[in-house]
């Protein structure tokens, strides 16, 4: 691509130094390469003559008006009721400001405000408590994308973009690792009540997402070959998680009604469980589980599964996870799985006569 030329979404911009030296960037407005260039030699020659070209200003547009042109656009979205919630949120916040108003100050000010203080809409009753770091990034992370889109939508300038990429993300601790052990699995089953039992029953056995477990449809489940197929991801890619006799029976125990596609429903309304919140955290309680939430169920299936000896490449693939980067957080679960691998290669290198006596010791078949 031509130098000074390069591409915003489905527009072509285009840079290059005004008569002050300074380096502008202007829309050329068009989806075409050709015309993109044409307007450049214009400027450029513009510049060569002493004229300062007249660029044709974009409306001072508000971030209410970024937000109805976004939340048109994320209806075809994955995970779109989180994000419509968290535009919904911005929206009170930014609502009345213009784009352009938009700098680093402003947005490190927010994310100190939210550390602080959290969502307006938190509860006021007791001590205020104030985002996680996690929960910061997402708001700060969605208000990028936004920005990126309102310039490929002409709505603002690429240095207002610029200003607001500056932001940087907060450091997260994502150490927590909390799982259930085989007594409290149960324990928590028979604390549900008749319509959370099968949701969580799923969960411990699938390691899906709340949102993939919420909203999995039948069409997806196939009994017949024994595995789940899900289509729609957190990361974009197709999975397939097998059907254990557990997970089995609770399917077949369900009641399909042909005019839901939802496989977990509630029959008063025919759709998906909008928010199971209240009554997951009354089954711990009555359980006796403390500090535990939906999302632990999937650190408890991946930990059970490495506590087994399931490489973690397998683990990686059942959870969903690109990479091993976030799998390695259960490494540390496997011990004598690891045990084993070197005294493997010990008896491979060293053709130790120890070795098989090594491994009853440890209590590993080899």
């Amino acid at each position: 691509m031509a130098k000074g030329i390069y591409k915003r979404g489905n527009v072509y911009w285009i840079r290059y130094a005004g008569l002050d030296g300074n380096t502008v960037f202007e829309s050329s407005g068009s989806d075409k390469f050709r015309e993109a260039e044409t307007l450049l030699i214009q400027r450029r020659q513009g510049i060569k003559e002493g004229k300062q070209p007249e660029i044709k200003r974009i409306e001072n547009h508000l971030f209410s008006e970024l937000v109805t042109e976004y939340s048109k656009w994320i209806e075809r979205q994955r995970s779109f009721a989180q994000k419509e919630c968290n535009v919904k949120q911005l929206k009170e916040i930014f609502g009345n400001v213009p784009l352009r108003r938009f700098n680093t100050m402003m947005l490190e000010q927010y994310q100190t405000e939210r550390l602080q203080k959290g969502s307006k809409r938190a509860k006021t009753d007791g001590p205020v408590k104030g985002n996680k770091p996690a929960t910061v990034n997402r708001h700060i992370a969605l208000i990028k994308h936004m920005f990126t889109k309102a310039v490929d939508w002409n709505m603002v300038e690429e240095d207002v973009l610029k200003r607001v990429r500056k932001v940087k993300l907060l450091e997260e601790n994502n150490r927590r690792l909390r799982y259930l052990s085989r007594e409290e699995c149960q324990a928590l089953i028979n604390a549900c009540s008749n319509h959370l039992k099968p949701i969580v029953i799923a969960a411990l056995n699938t390691g899906c997402r709340k949102s993939e477990v919420l909203f999995l449809q039948w069409q997806s489940v196939d009994l017949k070959h024994g595995f789940i197929l899900l289509s729609v991801t957190k990361n974009g890619e197709r999975r397939e998680i097998p059907i254990n006799a557990t997970l089995r029976d609770t399917l077949t125990g369900i009641q399909r009604r042909l005019d839901v596609p939802w496989v977990f429903h509630d029959p008063l309304t025919g759709k998906p469980y909008g928010d199971i919140k209240n009554s997951f955290n009354g089954a711990c309680r009555r359980a006796g589980i403390q500090d535990f939430r939906f999302h632990d169920l999937r650190h408890t299936f991946a930990s059970h599964l490495v506590m087994a000896g399931v490489d973690l490449t397998t683990v990686s693939r059942l959870l969903g996870h690109k990479d091993l980067t976030m799998t390695l957080r259960y490494s540390h679960l496997s011990p004598l799985h690891m045990s084993k691998a070197v005294d493997i290669l010990d008896n491979v290198l060293n053709d130790n006569a120890n070795y098989t006596k090594t491994v009853q010791l440890r209590g590993i078949q080899g």
